[in-house]
């Protein structure tokens, strides 16, 4: 059985998150739609990166298995299915592979961005979040150290039942001015949990309004303990920028 990879990009404004929900429009469920109109079929698919609603993606990478009568050619997928998406919704890349591929277990990395401005734009506010305080950003630099390395994000995160550990590699974690009053949070893992990236950037920012000191988030991150957390940062300013893979996969020609 071939397996079907795709590489997405989504605003997630107006998407309840990534995975198939009761009540509420996915980009999962639009995309099996479109296959189940076009194939006369429903093609199941698996994401690398259960986005949260309102989050959105640059490069997520999801699979489906093809049953023997999937007839579209691998370089049409894109145009197939772009022409029938909602607007929000973009197919990067496509590739039909004739070996087994799980987007999310085969994975050895995910990298993603978080951005913030202080200035306020309707031209902006989709895709950046607002912040009203004067920030630190010498301090806001040097909190990023904190969180480099191998350690427990229970402190960082969301609960999630179906999360065994809260362990993760961090390899990136830096922010850079992106011009024009916008500053760009850089950070790359072999794994999230549910809520980290955007636990971490709340802690960041609380550090750096004055809000709290740097020892005190290196001493909450080591205690494990959520009642030591900042305020999670909004949705909108979080994107899912890649997925990495081993080279041998090869997905796709980009």
């Amino acid at each position: 059985m071939e397996t079907l990879a795709l590489k997405i990009e989504y605003d997630g404004t107006n998407f309840g998150g990534w995975q198939i929900q009761k009540n509420a429009r996915t980009v999962q469920d639009e995309i099996e739609k479109v296959f189940e109109n076009i194939c006369g079929y429903r093609i199941s698919l698996t994401g690398a990166g259960r986005t949260d609603a309102g989050v959105h993606a640059r490069g997520q990478v999801a699979h489906a298995r093809l049953e023997p009568e999937f007839l579209i050619p691998g370089k049409k997928i894109p145009q197939v299915l772009n022409s029938n998406l909602p607007n929000d919704i973009r197919i990067k890349a496509a590739s039909i592979l004739d070996f087994d591929f799980h987007a999310r277990y085969d994975a050895v990395a995910r990298e993603y961005s978080y951005t913030i401005t202080n200035v306020d734009s309707v031209f902006e506010n989709k895709f950046k979040t607002l912040t009203k305080y004067k920030l630190d950003f010498k301090l806001l630099e040097k909190s990023c150290k904190i969180f480099l390395g191998v350690h427990d994000f229970t402190t960082f995160s969301k609960r999630n039942p179906s999360t065994k550990n809260y362990v993760c590699n961090v390899k990136i974690c830096n922010w850079h001015y992106a011009g024009a009053n916008t500053w760009k949070f850089r950070i790359k893992a072999d794994r999230f949990v549910y809520g980290m990236v955007r636990s971490i950037v709340g802690a960041m920012l609380d550090v750096a309004r004055g809000k709290r000191t740097l020892r005190e988030i290196e001493s909450a991150l080591k205690m494990s303990n959520r009642d030591l957390s900042s305020p999670i940062a909004p949705a909108k300013g979080l994107v899912l920028e890649k997925i990495y893979y081993p080279k041998k996969f090869n997905l796709f020609e980009d």
